[in-house]
């Protein structure tokens, strides 16, 4: 990790805090609600299968948790985990006002350290947030742990566009009107909108994050640049061997999708 990019977790928390209020208007003000599109390709690209349960890494406001709990029809159990207590208020709140139920679960936790045993969920995703974890292989390896053997891990982030002229106006408006229009909005002490392209810049991408994959025990590692490559879907299917085959989830999460 470079050390121009503070990805300290405490620094990155506090700044997440700070914009929770905003963070879904500024999506979709500073993306033209392409955001959208971009988490319901997720879904349907790497859709739901069967009953077992799905986690959403890195949740946010809980945007991506509740496009799975949508499609899934309530038939799935969703967990949506984050270390940013603010953002977290934000989900609840879009949880209560869908009258969803008790099919999505909001919970506080580290994405390095996550409090799941190993082989449980057919999917594990994280949108716009592996790229903010202090240690990316490892954070790779904690989603690939708590995915069942034959699972997806899916990875959307944004990414740099490498056509001309995309990339000239990709760049003047990332690093140029981006940060602007962002800190007027949300007067964030901590720059997020700064941080953003930074983070975006210093990130692996392409191969060089599928590749990332693969050492983690992922195979089938494919990965879909979208709206000319200023985000990327990364799909990867867990290893299964012989003994994991048959692994179901823990007591503790079956209890929980009765």
């Amino acid at each position: 990790m470079s050390a121009t990019v503070d990805k300290s977790s405490g620094k990155v928390r506090d700044m997440f805090a700070q914009i929770a209020p905003r963070y879904d208007l500024m999506n979709h003000l500073l993306s033209l609600n392409i955001d959208r599109w971009w988490r319901s390709f997720t879904v349907s690209t790497v859709a739901p299968e069967g009953t077992d349960p799905i986690l959403d890494v890195c949740t946010g406001t809980g945007d991506l948790a509740l496009a799975y709990n949508d499609a899934a029809k309530g038939d799935v159990r969703i967990y949506g985990v984050d270390f940013c207590r603010e953002m977290l208020d934000v989900a609840e709140q879009k949880k209560a006002d869908s009258k969803i139920g008790d099919h999505v679960t909001f919970q506080e936790g580290d994405a390095l350290n996550l409090e799941f045993p190993d082989n449980q969920f057919q999917i594990v995703s994280v949108a716009f947030g592996l790229r903010n974890v202090a240690d990316t292989d490892r954070g790779i390896a904690e989603l690939t742990r708590v995915c069942k053997p034959g699972g997806r891990v899916a990875v959307l982030e944004f990414s740099i566009p490498e056509w001309p002229p995309m990339s000239w106006m990709y760049s003047f408006y990332f690093h140029t009107v981006l940060p602007r229009v962002g800190q007027w909005f949300t007067s964030s002490s901590h720059d997020a909108y700064r941080y953003l392209p930074e983070s975006v810049r210093e990130f692996p991408s392409g191969e060089a994050l599928a590749e990332r994959m693969r050492a983690a025990g992922l195979e089938k590692v494919e990965f879909h640049p979208m709206t000319f490559g200023i985000a990327t879907l990364y799909i990867g299917t867990k290893k299964t061997t012989n003994d994991e085959l048959n692994v179901a989830p823990s007591s503790k999460l079956q209890n929980d999708i009765s």
